[in-house]
């Protein structure tokens, strides 16, 4: 049996700060808000992921204000917890790969967000990859076990 289980996907969440909790979701925010269409989907994704970290409903306001890019890397640099910036790069690239349409500009900004957080660009394409290659996966798993 695999030693794998979600309790080290979401042991980081623990060592943030109530701040690092909010930027990690305004990044989300950031990203969600890149192709100009903020849906209600991926709100809700984000208010869920909110109430997981524990950010109480007056905050989301905060979570879900509208930041430049600039504004947004300058606050995801703050975050130098390694597994942390991991993981929130993994969340992106699940969020951008959530509409089917990965686009240029969120690629560009999650390597961004990568970089301010001390994460190399090797790395940030190795998670993207992951993300994309469990995607395919999970969707063949749907075919093979007749859930389409």
């Amino acid at each position: 049996m695999s030693s794998f289980n979600m309790e080290n996907q979401t042991n980081y969440i623990s060592q943030l700060s109530e701040d690092e909790k909010i930027i990690f979701l305004q990044a989300l925010t950031r990203l969600a808000r890149c192709d100009k269409n903020f849906e209600d989907e991926e709100k809700s994704f984000i208010k869920d992921l909110a109430i997981v970290f524990g950010i109480s409903k007056d905050k989301s306001d905060i979570v879900l204000q509208k930041l430049s890019d600039d504004e947004l890397l300058q606050k995801v640099a703050c975050i130098k917890n390694r597994q942390a910036a991991l993981q929130l790069i993994k969340e992106c690239c699940l969020l951008a790969n959530s509409d089917g349409d990965l686009s240029e500009r969120e690629v560009l900004l999650i390597g961004k967000m990568g970089q301010a957080m001390g994460v190399e660009l090797e790395k940030v394409e190795q998670i993207s990859q992951w993300v994309v290659d469990r995607i395919i996966w999970l969707e063949e798993g749907k075919i093979i076990f007749e859930q389409v």
